[in-house]
């Protein structure tokens, strides 16, 4: 397939404690899987920055989306794709896909966050540039997903 871009793949299994009375997925699980999605990355391709978030660096969220577009329930397996869909010196765009993870694929929802790298001086935190492990990590997965939220110019 040309054209296809590398995305990280973050696979979850809902449980009964993410659903509400009627039994699909509260909403604001899918922002916690894209935060789940986005440490699980930094673990396993930038753990440099882990190390740099010890010693004072903040990924600041400035903002976060999701666009819902089929329900989910318990026991049903979504798989989350990241990729890079922006960055700056200092800030950086996340793009999330949220599939069901049978033979369909089956998109469910469309994410984005923007964040912001920071360093803590004193009681303030003030821009820094992205650590060059994070550049580097998040290069392979430069690409917007199938449609954006918003246009990244």
């Amino acid at each position: 397939m040309t054209g296809v871009r590398r995305s990280y793949e973050y696979r979850h299994v809902v449980g009964f404690e993410e659903t509400n009375l009627v039994g699909n997925v509260y909403y604001t699980n899918h922002l916690l899987w894209q935060g789940r999605c986005r440490e699980m990355f930094l673990r396993e391709h930038a753990p440099d920055v882990l190390t740099e978030l010890r010693n004072g660096l903040a990924l600041v969220t400035l903002g976060v989306s999701c666009r819902y577009l089929a329900e989910l329930s318990a026991f049903d397996e979504v798989v989350v794709r990241m990729r890079l869909g922006a960055q700056s010196e200092s800030e950086l765009t996340l793009t999330f896909d949220y599939l069901r993870a049978d033979t369909t694929e089956e998109v469910i929802a469309r994410g984005e966050q923007q964040l912001a790298c920071m360093r803590r001086e004193g009681n303030r935190l003030v821009p820094t540039p992205i650590p060059r492990a994070l550049r580097d990590a998040l290069t392979p997965y430069r690409g917007a997903l199938s449609t954006s939220l918003h246009p990244i110019g």
